[in-house]
């Protein structure tokens, strides 16, 4: 998988979009998945960022391999109380990515029944799931083994970031959106796309974790 040729863009007036994709954020409350978004897309950071309720929604545009693809970032609530809303959002998601908090592990013990809820819920069968252990700027109490090793049980790609110092959020959206334009059927309608290598090496379909 490349690295070093996704870049942001927010100007898609120059070249058409390639595509749109639904792209899906998920994991407990407080875990800082409105922070990872606030900073992928603003590139900021709220302290006393609010919880969701319900869900938040955010546009985004990357220029992967000189393609243009525009992102529909969907912000899911983690409390409980909102879970009930949550059915609808997953149908059509092309990409998934559950966070955790590493200073946290009841968090990391929940990704399971998330992703058991994801699996229910999910309308595309190979939708690609990211897992993000965030706040590395704490002190952790979950290894980056252990969540590496979680990733890999579960064919997931694996990063860990800080919504607050932002290190490995971009690559973490990046890396996803990567591995759905390389996914045959998972985005494109029948079509070939001139000049888009899908690289579907061994090496890329089996890696576990991000080379940013």
């Amino acid at each position: 998988m490349a690295t070093g040729s996704s870049t942001r863009s927010n100007d898609s007036s120059t070249s058409e979009v390639l595509t749109t994709l639904k792209i899906l954020i998920i994991g407990n409350s407080g875990v800082g998945k409105s922070s990872l978004l606030l900073r992928f897309v603003h590139d900021t950071f709220d302290e006393d960022q609010p919880c969701t309720i319900g869900v938040d929604f955010k546009v985004k545009t990357l220029s992967i391999d000189g393609n243009l693809v525009k992102l529909a970032i969907w912000d899911t609530a983690g409390s409980e109380r909102f879970r009930t809303l949550s059915p609808a959002y997953y149908r059509g998601g092309q990409g998934v990515i559950l966070v955790y908090d590493v200073s946290n592990r009841p968090s990391f013990e929940r990704l399971t029944p998330w992703l058991q809820e994801l699996s229910t819920h999910a309308t595309k069968t190979n939708i690609v799931k990211m897992l993000v252990g965030n706040k590395i700027d704490k002190d952790r109490v979950v290894t980056r083994e252990e969540g590496l090793q979680f990733a890999r049980r579960h064919g997931m790609l694996f990063i860990e970031a800080s919504a607050k110092s932002s290190v490995g959020v971009q690559c973490a959206f990046e890396e996803l959106v990567q591995k759905i334009v390389q996914t045959p059927g998972l985005w494109e309608s029948d079509r070939q796309v001139a000049g888009f290598g899908l690289r579907e090496t061994e090496e890329s379909n089996e890696r576990s974790y991000c080379s940013c």
